[in-house]
Parts: structure tokens; C-alpha cells; sequence
């Protein structure tokens, strides 16, 4: 289904960009595996993302609880967030340059 899925919605563009009828450019797309490569693509990136946005919204929720309980710690608090956060956010762009050249 997925596939059927993916080939539907591939196939016009690339009928448009290239000339030709829609079931030859199917055929181009099967035979050199485009659909599923974007697909693949698009839901590995969008999962990466998902994780960094979890990640470092949790970061920052227990950050601020935790100056709100100690308020004196809230400097060395805020930098190690703000470390962690620069940690996190330098791997999610390793992981979208994987992602997105590599796979």
C-alpha cells in the first residue's frame, strides 16, 4: 500500500519534469527506486527533529524547574542547559546530514 502510495504521488511530477507518459515514468521510478528513497528520507528526518525538539524541550522545562527550586544554582544551571542544548542541536544536524546525503 505504501509503495502504490508513494509511486502516486511521485509519478506526476515526474512525468511533468521529464516529458512522457505516467505509467513510463513509473516504471523510471520503480526501476531507480525513488519513491522509497524520498519517503525514507522525509520520515528520517521528521523523526530526528521529533527527538531534538523532545530532547531539548525537556532540557529547558527541568532547567527552569530546577532554578525555580534553587535559585541560587540558576547560573550554573543555565549553562549547562545551554551546553546540552548546543550538544543536542550539533548531533540533530549530524543526523539530518546523514539522513539527507548519505541514505
Amino acid at each position: 500500500m505504501l509503495v502504490v502510495c508513494s509511486f502516486a504521488v511521485m509519478a506526476p511530477s515526474l512525468a511533468m519534469a521529464q516529458g512522457g507518459t505516467v505509467e513510463e515514468q513509473v516504471e523510471v521510478a520503480q526501476a531507480e527506486g525513488y519513491g522509497l528513497s524520498a519517503l525514507g528520507k522525509a520520515i528520517g528526518s521528521g523523526l530526528v527533529i521529533l527527538g531534538a525538539g523532545f530532547g531539548i524541550g525537556r532540557i529547558g522545562g527541568q532547567a527552569v524547574e530546577a532554578m525555580g527550586r534553587q535559585p541560587e544554582a540558576a547560573n550554573s544551571i543555565q549553562t549547562a542547559m545551554l551546553i546540552s542544548a548546543a550538544l543536542i542541536e550539533g548531533a540533530t544536524f549530524f543526523a539530518l546530514i546523514l539522513v539527507g546525503f548519505l541514505m
